[in-house]
């Protein structure tokens, strides 16, 4: 199965496609990650990005569909997660593109709803683990009390330099202008759905397996 997590920065796309890549051995395609895999790994499509990253210029989105196309044709277990990507309409006309060549489909398309207020509320609380990169949030899920990481006992704790009110801001002014159009194209295409993304991580986590069991497949 193929999805696309859809929301905000914040939302919690990642933590929920970490959950999906654990109970459902699905696949977490996030650009980011791709870009950077790519970077190291010498390939013809690795030194392209390489030199594009060094320009200190963006990595166009012919690049990011055959990072994409190259993943697509690998591994594929349980599904690929889209996180992150696509961003803007000309990239999911893209993506559409690519998966009917590679006679794929994209199953379902998750948009994590917030409240602008309640969202910024939330990421201006959050820091992650500095050796295992564990979430945790001042007010949803509080730093254990003896100071350790839940999951590898580390003791450092970091928070983003731009989780702050004023550059969460200019971030959502920057996702409503480009990515939020994908909200009515994919509903226009029979692919949309909600969830609450500021509901508890489990909650979420229940709403999206229920989406997908009823996915078609």
């Amino acid at each position: 199965m193929n999805i696309i997590l859809l929301g905000p920065p914040g939302a919690g796309k990642g933590t929920q496609a970490r959950k999906l890549v654990a109970e459902r051995d699905m696949i977490q395609l996030s650009t980011g990650d791709m870009l950077r895999d790519a970077r190291k790994s010498g390939t013809e499509m690795g030194r392209r990005v390489a030199e594009v990253m060094d320009r200190g210029d963006l990595v166009t989105d012919e690049i990011v569909i055959g990072l994409i196309e190259e993943r697509l044709k690998g591994d594929q277990r349980g599904g690929f997660i889209f996180d992150g990507f696509p961003r803007t309409l000309a990239q999911a006309d893209a993506l559409g593109e690519l998966l009917d060549r590679l006679g794929q489909t994209l199953h379902c398309v998750i948009e994590m709803q917030v409240d602008d207020d309640a969202l910024v509320e939330r990421i201006t609380a959050r820091s992650t683990c500095a050796q295992c990169g564990e979430g945790y949030n001042d007010i949803a899920k509080p730093i254990p009390a003896d100071g350790k990481c839940e999951k590898c006992g580390g003791t450092e704790f970091i928070r983003r330099a731009d989780d702050n009110a004023e550059s969460l801001k200019q971030r959502l002014m920057e996702y409503y202008k480009k990515t939020s159009p994908l909200i009515g194209y994919y509903y226009a295409k029979g692919k949309l759905c909600s969830v609450d993304g500021l509901a508890d991580i489990d909650e979420v986590a229940a709403s999206i397996a229920a989406l997908l069991d009823r996915a078609p497949a």
